[in-house]
């Protein structure tokens, strides 16, 4: 076919269902009626099921702040919301941005928009925190993207809550911080969490857990016939099995495969949530999973952590690129809590699924000390400049004998 690159091939969702036996409708559902067994559509119809998968999703939080419905306020969580950003940007060519809140998806699009070509926009990123990305960083590695973000022209407000969104005449002109300070703005970014949509599974009566649908490890409700999975569940997280209210794309896949395996007559659990999560922010990669020293410490644990300087490559090799690695154990049992990744290349980012891997695998400090990886002059540090053993060989000296 014309304009495709070889093996490329277009994907017709209505025939790829169609040819599975599948029917697919867009609409929307009003109402859960679980003792007949059936869902009422927006256009009156109904539709009988055996079984009810819930996939909702979430919406944007929006803060009860004075302004906020002000034109040029947005927040992203949906291609239509991109589609009205693009939309803003091109008719009203603002110039001044301010993005409230430091996490990955702020961070990215502000770095996004900085990096566009024929613009100059001036940025301003404020936090309530006292440094960015903290739900992935503890603060000394989120001072180094502090640092990152302030020398690509990045203003910082850390430690700040917006307290009102300026106007006139319906239209966003800054905004107000607790601290008295005003910064000027024709266009905001809110992003500071999302909301699960729960307004359907409520009123058919399912239980609730604390951030959402209640489910068991099979992605089952309180009602055996309907399963969740996604972003309006009260998932858990791995390590503590306790509610957690982290939203990721990738669990969400891998609830979605469970279902359908379980509908299917197999009996696999989820195994709970790590946040492992990666995101680019100019040319530093940013990466974590599990818990962070400030989290371990919050949930009861007592942490002991080890931060490791490495290199993307061979020392002698051209190219080289400094990576930082940081691991968080428990002192007590010497499993791994989670791990930490800044890095000036990509490669060595994706080493945090590999430290993904040892928290579900239980591993201790002792086990990772003889972790042996692969190793290439152009791929990877020298094996003995592996950091995450080097980083378990300084736990081990920190931690001391387990109890």
């Amino acid at each position: 076919m014309a304009g495709l690159a070889p093996g490329e091939a277009i994907v017709n969702p209505d025939k790829m269902f169609s040819d599975n036996n599948i029917e697919m409708r867009i609409n929307r559902v009003n109402s859960i009626d679980s003792k007949k067994k059936q869902i009422t559509l927006d256009d009156g119809k109904t539709i009988s099921y055996d079984k009810l998968v819930l996939g909702m999703g979430a919406s944007p939080f929006m803060p009860p702040i004075d302004g906020v419905d002000n034109n040029g306020v947005f927040s992203l969580r949906a291609l239509g919301d991109a589609e009205k950003i693009r939309n803003y940007m091109e008719t009203r060519n603002p110039s001044k941005l301010v993005f409230v809140g430091a996490g990955f998806i702020s961070l990215e699009v502000a770095a996004l928009v900085k990096e566009m070509e024929g613009r100059n926009y001036e940025v301003d990123v404020i936090e309530l925190m006292d440094h960015p990305l903290p739900l992935m960083l503890d603060p000394e590695m989120g001072k180094t993207i502090h640092t990152h973000l302030v020398d690509n022209g990045f203003r910082m407000h850390m430690g700040r809550r917006v307290e009102k969104i300026l106007g006139k005449n319906g239209q966003v002109t800054g905004v107000q911080l607790d601290d008295g300070q005003s910064v000027d703005a024709d266009m905001v970014f809110m992003n500071v969490g999302a909301r699960p949509n729960l307004e359907l599974a409520e009123n058919a009566g399912i239980e609730m857990g604390r951030f959402g649908i209640r489910v068991n490890e099979f992605l089952e409700t309180s009602d055996p016939d309907i399963m969740a999975g996604g972003d309006c569940i009260d998932n858990y997280h791995f390590i503590t099995k306790r509610s957690a209210g982290t939203q990721l794309r990738g669990p969400a896949v891998i609830q979605g495969r469970l279902i359908a395996k379980r509908l299917a007559g197999y009996e696999i659990p989820f195994p709970g949530l790590l946040g492992n999560s990666a995101v680019k922010i100019f040319d530093k990669h940013v990466a974590a999973t599990g818990f962070s020293e400030t989290q371990a410490r919050e949930e009861g644990f007592e942490p002991v952590s080890a931060t490791v300087e490495s290199r993307s490559k061979h020392a002698m090799i051209p190219g080289v690129k400094p990576w930082t690695l940081k691991l968080v154990f428990d002192k007590k049992t010497h499993k791994l809590l989670g791990g930490q990744i800044i890095s000036s290349s990509g490669e060595p980012i994706k080493e945090i699924d590999t430290i993904n891997a040892l928290i579900i695998g239980e591993k201790t400090i002792a086990d990772l000390t003889t972790l042996m990886c692969a190793g290439n002059p152009d791929c990877s540090s020298e094996p003995s400049a592996e950091p995450i053993t080097l980083a378990a060989e300084q736990a081990l000296q920190k931690a001391g004998k387990p109890a």
